[in-house]
C-alpha cells in the first residue's frame, strides 16, 4: 500500500508545477490593463466570432480544431486560473481568447475576422487593436 504514495506525490507535484508554469505564462502573455478590459467587455461578441470561425469550412482544419477547443476550454465550469485570484482570475479567459485570435488572424488573416465579427464596427477596432494590428 506505501509503494504508490511517491507515485501519487509524483503525480501531484508534477500538476501543480504544470499548472504553476501555464498561470506565470498567462500573467507575462496578458495584453495590458485597457486591451484586457476591452477584452472583458467584448466577450460575448469574441465567443459568437469563435464559433462562427470554427465553422467555416474554408479555414485550414487545424484552426478550426484550435478553436473549437477554445470553445471546448470556455464551456467547462472550471477555469486555468480560479476566480478568486484578483484580476487575472477573471481575466484568464480573455487571455486565451485573445492568444488564440493573435494566432488565427495571423494565420488566417483579418479578413475572416471581419467577415464573422457579429458585434459593431468600434468592437472591430478593438479586436484589431488586441490582435497587435
Amino acid at each position: 500500500m506505501q509503494e504508490w504514495w511517491p507515485l501519487f506525490a509524483g503525480v501531484v507535484a508534477g500538476l501543480l508545477m504544470g499548472w504553476l508554469v501555464l498561470a506565470i505564462g498567462l500573467l507575462l502573455l496578458r495584453p495590458d490593463d485597457l486591451r484586457l478590459r476591452d477584452a472583458l467587455r467584448l466577450l460575448p461578441d469574441l465567443v459568437g466570432l469563435l464559433r462562427r470561425l470554427a465553422r467555416d469550412s474554408t479555414l485550414p482544419r487545424g484552426i478550426r480544431l484550435r478553436l473549437w477547443l477554445l470553445l471546448g476550454y470556455l464551456a467547462l465550469p472550471f477555469d486555468l486560473i480560479p476566480d478568486v485570484v484578483p484580476v487575472v482570475g477573471y481575466a484568464d479567459d480573455a487571455i486565451v481568447v485573445v492568444l488564440t485570435l493573435r494566432s488565427v488572424i495571423r494565420t488566417s488573416g483579418l479578413a475572416a475576422v471581419e467577415r464573422h465579427w457579429p458585434g459593431t464596427a468600434d468592437g472591430l477596432t478593438v479586436v484589431r487593436r488586441l490582435s497587435g494590428l
